[in-house]
């Protein structure tokens, strides 16, 4: 069998004692976050990215291991095994080719070849075989075939009993790996899906109109394409399938099968290379392909999500200040949740600005009492229905502030889900549905990591046919992205939800309910050590957390950073040989820099943690996420009946996709940069150009109002 380790050090460009002890450290159930941060003298540095593609491809391989001895016994047990299969079967380093090679072997439904084989009629095929390879040697099959004519068995005639020999031979061809090999890479690379939308459908009528006539390479098509075709076909609107010259793999299974020059052999094989071909070949192969093509459209599409969402949770956070969180409505009003510095809800009022003269005047007043009152110095303004009227009104307010809050248009995909989510109704069972949305936008702009984890990743709105994905390997994605950007950013411990620190490496959902019950027990944590009070977070989850839980205001400054409690007597060691307090942390640094750090280096700690500790000491505390920028919206222009041909204009990046990205203009319906129009320059990935959350200047190439689509252009505007 293999030797896996050996294997993914080639395949990853990995060196062998890293995958060694990367792998020994997943197997003692350390995370990859925390492998990644903490541990990178034992992999020499091995990233994230780099772990987990390891991780993957090593379970993979293991699969395929146990796969291997199941089929090996399978075989084993029929006398069927031969040296020359078996070796063939350990080299085996993808699960299609090994399914392949024990296809021959596998238990079969009742076929038309096992029922020949009934009739007694697997002699025949043998001889047909034989003479097969004798050149020039000439036979009559049907005086051959008459001798297997049986009532007995059920063979009448010799056409029966030669078409029996035939069902044989071609299920014996059809189960070959090497032909069935080389014919899935011919559709691979040489066939062309084509589709067309099916009759009841008449022109103009749907979404999928670009299929109605589609042809394109089956090498050559995009996820998007792959996935539309699949969901197009799933909501029955179209048909497609793959094209392909038979008449090239009829002539390739010839020349692979027929050995001979006599004529009525050849024509025996011709015939039932053809039957055995459309009959058992076929369908099945196209569907291997199709399922491939699919997949990898799956994984691109995961991947584009993936980066997608990272940028989302890793926005820059408008900061921990008062906010006022505004759910804008016409006819219920405007729904107003106040939140203090630390995201704790205060007061709600309900306002009706869209309404009579009156009414506007009284929201007016509200909503200036709630901005003193309460010292606002943030607007969270949700971008659905009335946002850009209730922004207008707004403006109308600020002047007559003193304080001069700042307003923000933020993005509130996801936030009725969440207001109806069991974990909105834990966190606040008294209130309305509609209150909970307002606080979950007002939350997403304090700091949005904290609170779109409450959130399925798939309910935030930066994915492309992501009901259409393996649904299995997106969730598996999705929380990887959700772990690492939490553990990047870290956790303050006093006030982090139940659902962050779930995501935190090393918590579980019981341990993360017990941090809570701890803390509402027994007030703040005042230092890391604490933790190991916690119910079932013992040494080990210790070991995996603490380097991701800081305490402000802790009794040991190093709390608030991102050194790990293993390493605190190595930096007091150097707090002492410099004459520093620890609570001089910075200086520290600002010393260190002149010394030699390497006489630190210990058997455990190297010179990359050596460099990490130095650059959390710089900034202790610090946040590694951007700087907030927010887009400003053009006054006037609130729905697509407002914009014109050529107008520019600032917009925020909602979505990522291999083919172009979407910008929220202010219009109520995001405007497509389609991947030609991002850059002056030719551009094969949309994400090398833009981001989720980005702020950007566009202008209006196309609008369709009864389409609802907006085309817009990056090029030559200066960003």
């Amino acid at each position: 069998m293999l030797n896996i380790s050996e294997l993914l050090a080639s395949e990853l460009k990995l060196k062998p004692h890293q995958v060694q002890n990367a792998l020994e450290l997943l197997t003692e159930g350390a995370t990859i976050t925390f492998i990644a941060r903490y541990r990178k003298e034992r992999t020499d540095e091995m990233d994230e990215m780099q772990l987990r593609d390891l991780q993957d491809r090593y379970n993979y391989l293991t699969e395929l291991e146990e796969r291997k001895k199941v089929i090996v016994n399978a075989i084993a047990q029929q006398d069927k095994l031969t040296p020359e299969l078996n070796t063939k079967i350990a080299s085996c380093l993808q699960k299609t080719e090994l399914e392949d090679l024990y296809l021959p072997y596998r238990p079969k439904r009742r076929t038309r070849a096992t029922i020949a084989r009934e009739k007694g009629l697997e002699p025949l095929a043998i001889f047909i075989k034989s003479v097969n390879v004798k050149n020039g040697i000439s036979v009559s099959l049907e005086a051959e075939a008459a001798k297997y004519i049986s009532e007995t068995l059920g063979v009448k005639n010799v056409d029966e009993a030669l078409k029996g020999a035939s069902d044989i031979l071609a299920e014996e061809v059809a189960d070959k790996a090497e032909l069935r090999a080389y014919i899935r890479d011919f559709f691979l690379e040489n066939g062309v899906f084509t589709s067309r939308i099916k009759d009841e459908h008449p022109e103009g009528t749907t979404k999928f109109e670009m299929y109605r006539n589609y042809q394109i390479k089956v090498k050559n098509i995009a996820p998007h394409n792959m996935l539309a075709l699949c969901r197009g076909e799933e909501e029955k609107i179209l048909s497609f399938e793959i094209a392909f010259d038979e008449d090239f793999v009829l002539g390739y299974l010839e020349s692979q099968e027929i050995k001979t020059k006599v004529s009525n052999i050849r024509d025996f094989y011709q015939g039932m290379l053809k039957d055995g071909f459309n009959r058992l070949m076929k369908t099945s192969l196209i569907s291997e392909v199709i399922k491939d093509k699919k997949t990898y459209a799956d994984i691109e599409s995961i991947k584009t999500f993936e980066t997608n969402l990272r940028e989302l949770l890793l926005s820059a956070p408008a900061g921990m200040k008062p906010t006022m969180a505004i759910d804008p409505g016409f006819r219920t009003g405007c729904k107003v949740a106040i939140l203090d510095e630390t995201g704790k809800f205060l007061e709600y009022q309900a306002v009706f600005p869209h309404q009579a003269a009156e009414q506007r005047q009284k929201a007016a007043q509200t909503i200036k009492k709630l901005l003193e009152k309460y010292q606002i110095q943030l607007i969270a303004i949700g971008n659905g229905t009335a946002s850009r009227e209730t922004e207008e009104f707004i403006a109308e307010i600020l002047p007559n502030i003193a304080h001069k809050p700042v307003k923000v248009m933020v993005n509130e995909s996801g936030a009725s889900i969440y207001s109806a989510s069991e974990v909105a109704r834990e966190e606040f069972p008294d209130l309305d549905i509609t209150v909970r949305g307002a606080i979950s936008i007002g939350r997403r702009l304090q700091d949005p990591l904290a609170e779109l984890v409450k959130i399925d990743p798939k309910s935030i709105g930066v994915g492309q046919y992501q009901h259409d994905v393996d649904q299995k390997l997106l969730k598996k994605k999705l929380d990887e992205t959700v772990e690492s950007c939490v553990n990047y950013v870290g956790v303050d411990l006093n006030t982090a939800s139940k659902e962050l620190l779930t995501f935190v490496s090393g918590i579980t959902p019981t341990i993360a309910n017990n941090i809570i019950t701890y803390r509402n027990e027994n007030g703040a944590f005042t230092n890391r050590r604490q933790l190991l009070k916690v119910a079932k977070l013992g040494p080990k989850a210790f070991e995996q957390a603490a380097g991701f839980l800081k305490i402000r205001d802790s009794e040991n400054p190093l709390d608030n950073t991102a050194v790990h409690p293993e390493s605190y007597p190595l930096v007091k060691s150097i707090a002492a040989d410099l004459g520093i307090s620890l609570n001089q942390v910075t200086q520290i640094a600002e010393n260190l820099k002149k010394a030699d750090i390497k006489k630190y280096i210990t058997d455990t700690i190297g010179e990359p943690t050596l460099r990490d500790i130095l650059r959390e000491l710089e900034k202790p505390g610090r946040d590694p996420r951007a700087e907030f920028k927010y887009a400003t919206f053009k006054a006037g222009i609130k729905e697509i009946k407002d914009l014109t041909v050529g107008m520019e204009l600032e917009g925020i990046i909602t979505n990522v996709a291999n083919f172009g990205a979407f910008v929220d203009i202010g219009v109520h319906q995001d405007g497509l940069v389609h991947i030609s129009q991002l850059a002056d320059k030719f551009v094969d990935d949309p994400k090398k150009i833009v981001k989720v959350g980005q702020v950007v200047k566009v202008q209006v190439l196309e609008i369709n109002e009864k389409l609802k689509r907006i085309s817009l252009s990056m090029k030559g505007i200066k960003q």
